[in-house]
C-alpha cells in the first residue's frame, strides 16, 4: 500500500535569456523577438542548475524568446503552450523605453497606469488569476518559462498582492523565482526564492525542493 503523500505544488518561473530589447530597456510585449546570443549562453547555463529537477510539467509563453529558452535549458519534458504566460501587452508602448515614455507621463508606472491600446492592470491581473487557478490544482514542480513584467505580477497575485505591488518583483534575464507554501503552514503562499541568477545563488533553487 503507497501511503507517501502527494508531492505539494512548487512553481518554478524562468525568465527567458537577453534579448536585443531587454538589452536595450525596451518593453517587449507581443513582437517575437529572438534571443541573442548571450541570452542563449545565459539560458544552457540555468539549464546546468535545473536538469536534476523532476517536473511534473513544464509550460512555456508562445513567444520566440521564451521557447528558446526553454528549449535550451533541456528539460526532458516535451514543454506545452500556455497563452497566459505571454508578457503584458504594451499596445502604443510596444518597443519604447520608460524614460521616453515618461517624457509624456512623467509619473507613468506600468503596474498602476497600464498600456494605452494593450493591457490595463485589471485585465493582467484577471489573466494571472486565471493562470494561478489552473495551476493550484496541480501538484509537484511545474516549470514556468514566461518573461519580466508579466512574471512580477504572478509573483504578486499568487501571495495575495495587488498588480501595482509587481512594481516591488523586478527580474532579470535568465532568472529562476520559486512559488510555494509555508510548510508550517500549507495553506499560505510564498515566495521561497525570487531572481536568482545561474551566475550566483542559483544552486538554491536545486536544493530548495527537497
Amino acid at each position: 500500500m503507497n501511503t507517501s503523500l502527494p508531492t505539494p505544488l512548487r512553481l518554478y518561473l524562468i525568465r527567458h535569456g537577453e534579448t536585443e530589447w531587454s538589452l536595450d530597456r525596451r518593453h517587449t510585449g507581443r513582437t517575437d523577438i529572438p534571443l541573442t546570443t548571450n541570452g542563449e549562453s545565459e539560458a544552457r547555463e540555468l539549464g546546468q542548475h535545473l536538469r536534476d529537477i523532476q517536473f511534473a510539467h513544464v509550460l512555456t509563453s508562445p513567444l520566440k524568446r521564451a521557447q528558446q529558452t526553454c528549449a535550451l535549458v533541456g528539460l526532458d519534458q516535451v514543454p506545452a503552450m500556455e497563452p497566459d504566460l505571454v508578457e503584458w501587452d504594451y499596445g502604443d508602448y510596444e518597443g519604447k523605453q520608460s524614460v521616453n515614455i515618461r517624457q509624456e507621463r512623467p509619473d507613468w508606472n506600468v503596474f498602476r497606469d497600464g498600456c494605452p491600446h494593450g493591457e490595463m492592470p485589471t485585465q493582467i491581473a484577471d489573466r494571472a488569476d486565471r493562470l494561478l487557478a489552473r495551476l493550484r490544482t496541480l501538484k509537484g514542480n511545474i516549470a514556468l518559462f514566461s518573461h519580466g513584467q508579466f512574471g512580477g505580477v504572478l509573483a504578486a497575485r499568487w501571495i495575495g498582492l495587488a498588480v501595482i505591488e509587481a512594481q516591488h518583483f523586478p527580474l532579470g534575464t535568465a532568472s529562476i523565482s520559486i512559488f510555494a507554501f509555508d510548510s508550517h503552514h500549507p495553506t499560505v503562499p510564498t515566495i521561497a526564492l525570487w531572481n536568482a541568477a545561474a551566475a550566483h545563488a542559483l544552486w538554491n533553487a536545486a536544493t530548495a525542493h527537497a
